[in-house]
């Protein structure tokens, strides 16, 4: 997915919807950061999308946007409808959102993307293979910062065993990644 497909899938999602903001929490809202992120983390044809007040039209987006529409046939991309709540996100997230917004890729409505260090936390929670190469490219590429990272780790709604276990994740990685 480009940053002009993530706009699109803005406000498509938007009109549907009805609401003018949006949240953007799956892998994609990494554009909302870096509009220009490397291609290995671009490589998912799926926006995960909540809406901002209406969370009641969560089902309507799967039957227009979602995954073999007619819209996804015609874009070569989809809208995944899904509550925000389904993610683990680390503490104040919501103050560090990344605004996606512009006159004529939005039309004037609004990606609340996840921050960088918050969707890699996030990501790390559900501690699947292809989350854990995700977060190992933010990494390689010094998108985001171990340390920050580690931060908000620790402010995750998740169990002990699995934050030590995070945390371990990340410092080998990063020290794994570190010039020799």
């Amino acid at each position: 997915m480009t940053r002009d497909e993530l706009e699109h899938a803005i406000r498509a999602a938007c009109d549907v919807f009805g609401d003018d903001a949006v949240y953007v929490f799956g892998s994609q809202a990494i554009l909302g950061s870096f509009p220009d992120a490397p291609p290995e983390l671009r490589q998912s044809i799926e926006a995960d999308i909540c809406p901002a007040t209406r969370t009641n039209k969560i089902d309507a987006i799967d039957a227009s946007l979602g995954e073999f529409s007619a819209f996804h046939r015609e874009f070569g991309f989809y809208v995944h409808g899904v509550s925000i709540e389904a993610a683990k996100l680390p503490r104040n997230w919501r103050k560090r959102i990344v605004r996606v917004r512009d006159r004529i890729g939005t039309r004037g409505n609004t990606g609340l993307c996840l921050e960088g260090h918050d969707l890699a936390a996030s990501k790390l929670a559900a501690f699947r293979d292809k989350d854990r190469d995700f977060v190992r490219v933010l990494l390689k590429e010094h998108l985001i910062k171990a340390t920050t990272l580690a931060a908000r780790i620790r402010t995750l709604p998740i169990g002990a065993e699995l934050r030590n276990r995070l945390l371990i994740w990340v410092k080998a990685t990063a020290e794994g990644l570190a010039p020799q």
